[in-house]
């Protein structure tokens, strides 16, 4: 009795929604944002109501700020259900939050855009359109620029994006290494630290974006004021980057060498950090151990002869 009451009023939302009337049509967006908001029961029969999907897409279009942010909202909504993903997940639709993100008309749209993509991102066959459609170079251009109340909201749908090993490939060709290293050093938000660095973590599983890593300046100085910093998942970050590097990279492990204070400040990690920071500082540290000891002993003949 309940699903037939709330079909009647997606019904006759529907309906009151491309409305001429401002308020007509605000109220019914907000009735049907409402009783989406909770209810997967309730996003399906919405979903499946002829023309609804489509209804909201055009109105995400609209000039009045309320009424796309109403129907971003509404699709928003939809997207929490695993089955409608793919569905929503149109070429169209995708080139349309592109232009959201790049362009948006409010702070709440921004996010909302933003959110759109990473839920949308989650279903793993809609990874690839999204890197297809340009998203990844879209995100990477935003975080760029002024980063306003949405900057979490695009880094983390740059996160989920980045889990699918081609899109890696586009943001690194975008400049994601820079832009994010950038975030890092310039910002006191430890959720834009910790959610950048994690994304820098999944670009240094590939090798694309680990060369980029490694051919940036003071790259193990960049990481080491992370881990002198107070933001643990940056920590995190910072010491799995650290660890991908010194795999690859003698030089880095000899510009840690060389850094006063980079053995306490990991030893201080290894006894005070998270589960996951200590285990991987622990292993930094016995890289350089070895590191050092191989140094050692490549000297020693050099010292018997003297």
């Amino acid at each position: 009795m309940a699903s037939v009451r709330i079909q009647e009023t997606i019904v006759q939302c529907l309906s009151e929604a491309e409305s001429n009337t401002p308020e007509v049509q605000q109220k019914a967006l907000q009735t049907l944002c409402s009783i989406t908001k909770v209810s997967p029961q309730n996003r399906n029969l919405l979903a499946q109501t002829d023309g609804a999907v489509s209804t909201f897409l055009t109105l995400s279009k609209s000039s009045s700020p309320v009424v796309h942010s109403l129907s971003l909202c509404i699709l928003f909504n939809l997207s929490l259900n695993p089955n409608l993903k793919q569905s929503l997940a149109e070429m169209e639709f995708i080139t349309h939050l592109n232009s959201v993100i790049l362009s948006p008309a409010s702070p709440e749209s921004s996010k909302l855009g933003a959110s759109l993509i990473c839920s949308l991102a989650m279903f793993d066959k809609n990874k690839a359109r999204f890197g297809v459609a340009g998203t990844i170079h879209a995100l990477v251009k935003v975080a760029s620029g002024h980063r306003g109340p949405a900057a979490h909201h695009l880094l983390s749908s740059l996160a989920e994006l980045v889990q699918f090993h081609g899109n890696c490939t586009v943001a690194v060709r975008s400049g994601a290494v820079e832009v994010l290293l950038k975030v890092v050093e310039s910002t006191d938000g430890e959720d834009l630290v910790g959610t950048s660095l994690s994304i820098l973590g999944l670009l240094a599983r590939f090798e694309e974006g680990l060369s980029a890593l490694r051919k940036t300046d003071q790259i193990v100085s960049s990481m080491l004021e992370v881990l002198k910093g107070r933001c643990m998942l940056g920590k995190e970050g910072a010491a799995e980057i650290l660890l991908r590097l010194f795999d690859e990279s003698e030089g880095c492990v000899r510009d840690a060498l060389r850094l006063p204070d980079f053995v306490s400040v990991l030893a201080d990690l290894s006894v005070r950090g998270s589960g996951r920071a200590r285990e991987k500082a622990s292993l930094l540290m016995k890289k350089m151990m070895d590191a050092n000891l191989d140094s050692y002993v490549d000297e020693s003949p050099l010292l018997l002869q003297g």
